[in-house]
């Protein structure tokens, strides 16, 4: 992925194949959990930011299994996945500080 920040959905179907290769409706799941419901992916949006992450080389398939007569694909986070969602994480970090400074520091000068 370029140095551009990382979509919302992106960056969480990145984080919910941390810790392991999931199928589309399993990281359907996982994102919904770890917004705390706050984003429920709609399966063409899933679909579209799998294939701009595996474009990027952040995802990968992992493998191809048939359950009940239906394919089911499961993507797993790449080494360079990895790295772009630590740089990603570091880059949310750091602004998230920075607002706090700035909102701490305005609190500061309105009771001083």
């Amino acid at each position: 992925m370029s140095s551009r920040a990382m979509t919302e959905p992106a960056f969480l179907v990145l984080t919910a194949l941390v810790d392991r290769p999931r199928h589309g409706y399993g990281i359907v799941q996982e994102v919904e959990k770890l917004s705390e419901g706050r984003m429920r992916l709609k399966v063409g949006t899933l679909y579209g930011v799998l294939d701009r992450l595996a474009a990027d080389e952040l995802v990968s398939l992992d493998r191809e299994e048939v359950l009940q007569g239906r394919l089911r694909r499961y993507y797993r986070l790449t080494e360079h996945g990895v790295r772009a969602l630590d740089a990603e994480a570091a880059r949310l970090a750091e602004n998230v500080r920075s607002a706090r400074d700035r909102l701490r520091d305005r609190h500061a000068e309105g009771t001083a």
